[in-house]
């Protein structure tokens, strides 16, 4: 049966969509609703709600989440995961907005002044 909608098809490609239930997200990444819900309270991942109040996650916020229970599987505190994920990913925003900026043939300004 084809979708009731070209957007129907699109969030299927978006991974920013929040396609998952709590539930379902806890079940994709081993973990428990109560750790979903820490992961919120250290700021981690902010979930959307559905219009009667429930939380849903997308994939991509699941790859974060699945990153903190494997830091905290390997014995780091929740807190402490949240903050070494956070970390990573804006690492990784920097990486790739440098490579963009070479790629350009653009250098990054330094603010450095001495």
């Amino acid at each position: 049966m084809p979708p009731s909608s070209p957007r129907a098809t699109h969030n299927l490609d978006d991974d920013d969509y929040p396609a998952y239930t709590m539930g379902r997200a806890a079940e994709m990444i081993g973990a428990t609703p109560a750790f979903l819900r820490a992961l919120g309270e250290n700021r981690l991942i902010t979930p959307l709600r559905s219009e009667g109040g429930h939380r849903r996650y997308s994939r991509y916020q699941l790859r974060i989440a699945a990153r903190a229970r494997e830091l905290v599987d390997q014995g780091t505190k929740v807190e402490d995961a949240c903050r070494i994920v956070i970390l990573e990913d804006q690492l990784e925003e920097a990486q790739r907005i440098n490579e963009e900026l070479r790629s350009r043939g653009t250098t990054p300004q330094s603010n450095a002044s001495a």
